[in-house]
């Protein structure tokens, strides 16, 4: 006896007398008709009543066909069925199914989504389905993401940390039209998704560092420019993207804000026109990678005496010696290099002092903003064959961050709130 194929078939035959009887309960209530005609919910004229009209929707229960009344606006030329605002319904899947789908295309590609549905909940979504339904759930989370921004409920602490990075993802060809790139040509093939980081770190390792607080960590991410002129009267749109991220999280109320960057000049004019009372560090990790680097351009890459060279310049880094650094470093100004090098250490001075940052408790290190790149937008943007669109990318890094933030179910429930408000 094949229990699986049994079980398998008993539960398919139930769904399918499960999704008969709901559909037949919905298609006999007319309550829908609420007249010859009613005012449109989009521009307040009349809309007229043109009879019932079926739809096919995929449900947690397989296909369901509904009859709605449908009324059809003059003054914007637009049609509805408040049937369906009334069940949620957005598209063609069920609300079920997109928290689903939602959930899924979070994760992983759109083709192993679709898989999963089928595999996991017998529920057929072709993957170009799953990708437009995906995409247009991350469109309205982006756009809950601008107007809902009051304190969350996460833990504060009186120290906050923010970071900021960037990272660059492939793009169709249609995208990049007229960018600059790094490719031989001049061309591009990535755009950059910038990412604002916030999170707690009151517990301390084994050795008292500070580290990150368990379930502290929130992000928010988009294809986004951080740059101004000193004239304009608005921020950027990443500006503006961690301005809220900074009010959801409380972190321009912390008694100690802290911002940690690897040395971006627009990390530093950004941070300096949000948060001018901040401690700004420079990611101790990305200084030693710029020793290391130089230590190969000099004496060669794997040779002993590159890496007594970066050995030397990192104990001068964590003790502090910042005068021997610099003037190590000075001694080869004639390679390109070292010349880089030097003005990026004597730019960041202020933002190096390590021995006064660990002795006041401080995270010297972005550990959390370098993960939350790979985590939020390298393991579902940056994969073999991927090549985005702007309004794609962003809906999908939306998605992603919400789910990764906690706050899928808050968003959830103000859609659904949504939704029985506008029936």
């Amino acid at each position: 006896m094949d229990f699986e194929a049994i079980e398998t078939a008993a539960r398919r035959q139930a769904m399918v007398i499960a999704a008969k009887v709901i559909e037949q309960k919905i298609n006999s209530d007319h309550s829908d008709y609420v007249g010859p005609s009613r005012a449109c919910n989009q521009c307040g004229k009349s809309a007229h009543y043109r009879g019932r009209r079926g739809k096919t929707f995929i449900t947690a229960l397989g296909e369901m066909t509904l009859v709605r009344a449908y009324y059809h606006c003059d003054g914007c030329d637009g049609g509805f069925c408040e049937r369906d605002h009334g069940l949620g319904m957005k598209g063609s899947l069920s609300p079920a199914v997109t928290r689903m789908n939602g959930i899924a295309a979070a994760t992983v590609s759109f083709k192993e989504s679709s898989e999963l549905l089928q595999e996991l909940a017998a529920i057929t979504v072709d993957v170009k389905q799953v990708e437009r339904e995906a995409e247009s759930l991350g469109r309205e989370i982006d756009q809950d993401e601008r107007s809902s921004i009051e304190p969350t409920t996460l833990v504060e602490a009186p120290t906050m940390y923010l970071g900021m990075d960037g990272t660059g993802i492939p793009m169709r060809l249609s995208e990049l039209e007229g960018r600059v790139g790094k490719q031989a040509d001049g061309s591009a093939k990535t755009r950059e998704v910038k990412l604002v980081t916030v999170w707690t770190a009151e517990t301390r390792d084994d050795k008292g560092c500070p580290t990150r607080d368990e379930g502290s960590v929130t992000y928010s991410a988009a294809i986004e420019s951080a740059a101004q002129l000193d004239t304009n009267e608005k921020l950027s749109e990443f500006a503006e993207r961690v301005k809220r991220e900074a009010k959801r999280r409380n972190f321009d109320k912390a008694k100690r804000q802290v911002v940690i960057g690897d040395g971006a000049p627009w990390i530093w004019n950004l941070t300096a026109e949000l948060f001018p009372d901040a401690i700004q560090i420079v990611d101790l990790y990305h200084a030693k990678g710029h020793l290391a680097e130089v230590g190969k351009s000099i004496y060669g890459s794997g040779t002993e005496l590159a890496e007594q060279w970066r050995k030397q310049r990192n104990d001068e880094l964590d003790e502090g010696k910042f005068d021997d650094l610099l003037g190590a470093i000075r001694k080869h100004e004639k390679n390109d290099d070292a010349r880089k090098c030097l003005e990026y250490f004597t730019t960041n001075k202020s933002r190096m002092d390590y021995p006064k940052f660990r002795a006041e408790g401080l995270c010297v290190g972005s550990g959390v903003v370098e993960a939350g790149c790979k985590v939020t937008i390298g393991t579902r943007l940056k994969r073999a064959g991927m090549h985005w669109t702007v309004k794609g990318a962003n809906a999908i890094a939306a998605l992603r961050c919400c789910k990764l933030s906690g706050r899928f179910e808050e968003f959830w429930e103000r859609r659904s709130t949504r939704s029985l408000a506008l029936s």
